[in-house]
């Protein structure tokens, strides 16, 4: 289910009359198309599965047509149009219409793409709101274009969204920024309206947590960057950064981040779909393994000799499974070179790999008898063997022969 597979098949899947099998490609199968989207989710009658697969699509960004959003806005489940109100690229017209829903729980979900694209009276009646959450969100996209008081800030019940986002009052910031508790710091270093003198005050903050903060923002320079001093752990795992994977796109900004000083932007580049040639280059030659190993995992361009190495060490669960054997550039050919290989898992990796090439059965006329023996089709200049009343099988014909049962020959043999 995690391989693109083709659009007629996704279609039988997506029809499946079980749910769970068609629940489970819509979470993990990469080649579904906006209309298949909207083709399967407008097609379950039950609210519940219609919602969770509103929500999967939501959770994977999938862009819907616009005729689906529509129809996913007007649904008579308000849980249904608080999902649809998540979908990315949801026309500006229905988040409006979302944000002035019946439901107060759509309209919380809804109120932030709606911001951007209401009017000033729309905005007072969320502020006013009677939902708590709706008021509370309405509020805090309020402060994120003016400033908020410490009056304000002091009667929130969770200040943390606060800290991280909005445009807070220079004297509010200052005081956090210098006797705020380190949690509080922490959220503050992450603030993108931050000034820069408080920024640099915090990237010299006695709390390790705090510079780290600090030193993963987007607005700094690769110099700024490597002058904050701060501790990395790479057995921690961390969250890949937003600011980077926006930039998966840009090639210039791949090739730069690519060879930053900080591990977790090295690591949330290699997790870009493509990348230039220099950056898979550097990427793959990278200190930090987690680099490869994501390199390995979610970047198409990966070489081969890297997956290989990442291959040899790398045992653990990915978020694409069987990968990165399953990488369209793992080697699959000359592979019998690593059958004495001094690692077990090198060993272990050829013995158990499924369909392999014509190539591997080219090495001696020993190799391609045993083809013909396991029953695979024949090639040529190899004997046909009888099968018949054989011990063999395509299971076992490695196993050791049971005592007073029949050994094949070949047909050429029969009479000898």
């Amino acid at each position: 289910m995690y391989r693109a597979l083709p659009t007629d098949v996704v279609d039988a899947l997506l029809a499946h009359p079980d749910w769970n099998r068609r629940s489970r490609v819509a979470q993990h199968q990469p080649n579904i198309t906006p209309e298949q989207w909207a083709r399967t989710i407008l097609a379950e009658r039950d609210e519940r599965h219609r919602r969770l697969m509103t929500m999967v699509a939501a959770d994977r960004w999938a862009e819907l047509p616009e005729d689906a959003c529509r129809t996913l806005a007007t649904d008579p489940s308000p849980r249904v149009r608080s999902e649809a109100a998540r979908l990315k690229g949801l026309p500006a017209s229905l988040a409006v219409a979302l944000a002035a829903d019946p439901d107060g729980g759509v309209r919380a979900v809804a109120c932030r793409p709606a911001w951007p694209h209401l009017d000033a009276p729309a905005r007072a009646a969320l502020l006013a709101d009677s939902h708590d959450t709706v008021r509370t969100r309405a509020l805090l996209l309020h402060h994120q274009e003016h400033p908020m008081t410490r009056e304000v800030f002091e009667t929130l019940k969770s200040q943390r969204e606060a800290l991280e986002g909005c445009f807070l009052e220079p004297g509010l910031a200052a005081h956090l920024a210098r006797h705020g508790d380190a949690a509080e710091r922490r959220a503050l270093a992450g603030n993108p309206r931050l000034s820069q003198d408080l920024v640099a005050l915090l990237g010299e903050d006695p709390d390790d947590g705090v510079r780290f903060a600090v030193s993963t923002r987007a607005d700094l320079t690769e110099e700024q960057r490597a002058a904050i001093r701060h501790d990395f752990d790479p057995g921690v795992r961390y969250r890949t950064l937003d600011w980077v994977e926006a930039l998966h796109d840009d090639p210039y900004a791949m090739r730069r981040l690519a060879a930053s000083s900080h591990p977790l932007v090295r690591r949330s580049v290699a997790r870009a779909r493509h990348l230039p040639p220099e950056a898979v280059e550097r990427l793959a030659r990278d200190e930090d393994r987690v680099v490869q190993l994501f390199l390995a995992e979610s970047c198409d361009d990966a070489p081969a000799e890297m997956l290989l190495r990442v291959w040899r060490w790398w045992d653990g669960g990915l978020t694409v499974p069987d990968r990165p054997r399953s990488h369209p550039n793992f080697p699959r050919e000359d592979l019998l070179r690593y059958a004495d290989d001094p690692s077990p898992r090198m060993r272990a990796w050829l013995s158990t790999t499924r369909g392999p090439p014509l190539t591997w059965w080219r090495g001696s006329a020993a190799i391609r008898a045993r083809k013909c023996a396991t029953g695979l089709p024949s090639t040529r200049g190899c004997p046909r063997w009888q099968r018949h009343g054989c011990w063999r099988t395509r299971t076992n014909t490695s196993a050791t022969r049971p005592l007073g049962t029949p050994v094949c020959r070949p047909a050429s043999w029969r009479n000898s």
